[in-house]
């Protein structure tokens, strides 16, 4: 009996393995049909990435899905010759396909000190600092960031990595917030869950990357670095707002 119920079990983790990779695989070429031919993504600004040493990649987050990151990822991880960590709420990894594909590609957990190592050996690390918020504001709110967590910016200064700006346009006509269901996200365990379409809006993308902001001299007491990663924070979120706009303007000239 006990062999009997070995086997089964050995069948069934092999079946559930199965149905991941297929799972996996439909969504990587689900993705890239979206990123080709959906939403006719153009990226700008690839140069600006660091061929090589530390860097912090900075976007704004969008869209009711969050299906920014995911694009983010893919399209990165396709056109540089480097590795990249997208630094993902923990809940991520918890969805079925979409986290394991995620970590498969490099994304991690938001965790700090993990940045800090990963920039310390020299990687690349891309953080979504608005985090949920940007997601949940509603449309007429569409493309104005939200606060910032400034732990990018306490990474940046202990490491020295530059920041890197980048804007993602389309994502909030794509999948725009009309409201929330939250017994369905308690139900799925997620944090929130979206009353947006169901499959993303056939709307135009456009990636920019901006030039790299060194970030200032580390200073020495806890207090002065504590104002410093403030500053740096909000510095970065001004600029981030103001490259929006101007991405936002040359989107909408594509699409006339």
């Amino acid at each position: 009996m006990a062999d009997v119920i070995e086997v089964a079990g050995n069948e069934l983790r092999f079946l559930r393995r199965m149905i991941g990779d297929v799972g996996e695989n439909v969504w990587e070429r689900l993705l890239e049909w979206l990123i080709d031919d959906w939403f006719r993504l153009d990226v700008l600004g690839l140069e600006n990435i660091p061929a090589d040493g530390p860097a912090v990649l900075v976007a704004n987050h969008s869209g009711a899905w969050g299906l920014d990151a995911f694009v983010l990822q893919k399209i990165l991880v396709r056109s540089l010759r480097r590795s990249l960590h997208v630094l993902a709420a923990p809940f991520v990894f918890r969805i079925p396909v979409l986290g394991p594909h995620a970590a498969k590609m490099g994304a991690v957990p938001v965790d700090q000190r993990a940045a800090m190592r990963r920039l310390a050996e020299g990687g690349l690390v891309a953080v979504f600092p608005e985090g949920l918020s940007g997601l949940e504001k509603p449309f007429r709110e569409r493309y104005r960031l939200q606060p910032f967590n400034p732990g990018f910016a306490v990474a940046a200064l202990h490491t020295g990595a530059p920041i890197v700006p980048v804007t993602v346009i389309g994502a909030e006509e794509s999948s725009p917030r009309i409201g929330e269901v939250p017994a369905l996200a308690r139900f799925l365990d997620l944090p929130y869950f979206p009353l947006t379409s169901p499959f993303p809006l056939p709307a135009k993308w456009l990636i920019t990357i901006g030039e790299p902001i060194a970030p200032p001299e580390r200073p020495r007491g806890f207090g002065e670095r504590a104002e410093a990663a403030r500053r740096l924070c909000a510095d970065v979120q001004s600029a981030l707002q103001d490259m929006v706009e101007r991405e936002r303007e040359r989107r909408d000239s594509l699409v006339r």
